[in-house]
């Protein structure tokens, strides 16, 4: 039986994007200082830098995931408007947890902080969806195709 779909209301989608947009700030904050770059010793500093990355990568998936059903709500987009995929929450990698147990207490917080954001947006993003029963013909059309290779 597949997952009930659901539509965000904007005061949820508005709470989430005050908060990605905070930790997107506060980790740029952070990861560009210098006492992150101090970092030591060296395995560390390397795996400070990916797992910057990663929040990175996290955050800006959560934000245009955000955006896109900011614009559906609006009106801006048209649910079944949406080509397929654009309307999924794109992939982020996980944090490394042994390593990240060795870095600063901030750092710490902050990637944890992204991937409970990550891991609560992609939830909800299964649950996400349009009521329109049958998608418009271009996306039937493509669906085939991938259903063919």
């Amino acid at each position: 039986m597949p997952a009930p779909h659901y539509q965000m209301t904007p005061k949820l989608i508005d709470g989430l994007y005050t908060e990605a947009m905070l930790l997107a700030d506060e980790a740029r904050s952070y990861f560009d200082s210098d006492h992150a770059r101090a970092i030591t010793p060296a395995d560390v500093a390397v795996a400070f830098s990916c797992e910057s990355l990663k929040v990175t990568t996290r955050l800006m998936h959560v934000i245009a995931w955000l955006l896109n059903q900011k614009a559906i709500s609006a009106g801006e987009i048209h649910p079944t408007d949406v080509l397929r995929g654009l309307d999924e929450l794109g992939y982020a990698p996980a944090t490394d947890g042994w390593m990240v147990d060795r870095m600063p207490e901030v750092a710490r917080s902050l990637i944890l902080a992204s991937e409970d954001l990550y891991y609560r947006v992609q939830r909800i993003s299964s649950h996400v969806g349009s009521d329109a029963t049958e998608p418009p013909a271009p996306h039937r059309m493509i669906e085939q195709l991938r259903q063919a290779f």
